[in-house]
């Protein structure tokens, strides 16, 4: 948080001397200013929401997606391999760009902006997460394992009971990082025309001609949703670690 505060405090000073800056056209003080603020500020509603479905529908499908590699069957682990793979080889752009424009021509099938945007960063962001709860669940001992077995639990109550629980304290740190990545990939979704920070810094531009100063603000209000975020994340991590000490 003090690292925002020291840019606010310079970024305006920037404006003195040989700079081009004009920060009048975001200035609060005129009615033009408030309304360009007010119009870049309504983009991260449609960011924050964009951003929290993803990550939970991508840890739906990363568990689902990392479950089948703890079997000892070797397909099951190959395919857990391949999927892992083959979506993160795939740029996230190209995916936003495929599901919305490519997928409705070869199936028929054909989501709005919104949905489009929501399922590419989806299925994206899934493959990190399998990856994360496959590690995770790998790093609990053996011995865990074999005390559910003693009492009788089958292998989901186990996973669901003593393993997850013990995994999550572990992997919680790289969740927080994904959702900080997602977060800023979020801002790909503009290129379908969802009306996120992204594009309304965009079609401001378009009508102001002042890239530098919007694109600035753009970078700030991204700083400041990562520094809340990254915030949140180290108190949730340092409360389960006091947790789990007593």
């Amino acid at each position: 948080m003090r690292n925002l505060f020291f840019l606010l405090l310079i970024l305006p000073l920037t404006s003195c001397g040989k700079s081009e800056l004009n920060w009048l056209i975001l200035s609060p003080n005129n009615i033009e200013g408030l309304t360009n603020l007010k119009f870049l500020l309504s983009g991260i509603t449609t960011t924050i929401y964009i951003s929290i479905v993803s990550i939970v529908i991508s840890m739906m499908i990363g568990f689902i997606v990392a479950v089948p590699s703890l079997a000892k069957s070797k397909f099951l682990t190959y395919l857990n391999i391949g999927y892992v793979e083959i979506v993160r080889a795939i740029p996230l752009l190209v995916l936003i760009l495929w599901i919305y424009y490519g997928l409705p021509i070869m199936t028929g099938v054909s989501f709005s902006p919104f949905v489009s945007g929501i399922i590419a960063l989806s299925i994206s962001e899934s493959a990190f997460q399998a990856e994360i709860f496959r590690a995770g669940i790998n790093s609990i001992k053996k011995a865990q394992w074999e005390a559910g077995s003693s009492l009788g639990l089958d292998f989901l109550k186990k996973l669901r009971l003593v393993i997850l629980p013990q995994a999550i304290k572990n992997i919680l740190p790289a969740i927080g990082n994904q959702f900080v990545y997602v977060l800023k990939m979020s801002s790909l979704v503009s290129i379908i025309g969802i009306g996120d920070l992204t594009r309304k810094a965009n079609e401001l531009v378009v009508t102001t001609y002042r890239p530098l100063e919007i694109y600035t603000f753009l970078i700030l209000e991204y700083l400041a949703l990562i520094l809340i975020v990254s915030y949140v994340v180290r108190k949730l991590e340092k409360k389960l670690k006091k947790d789990s000490n007593n």
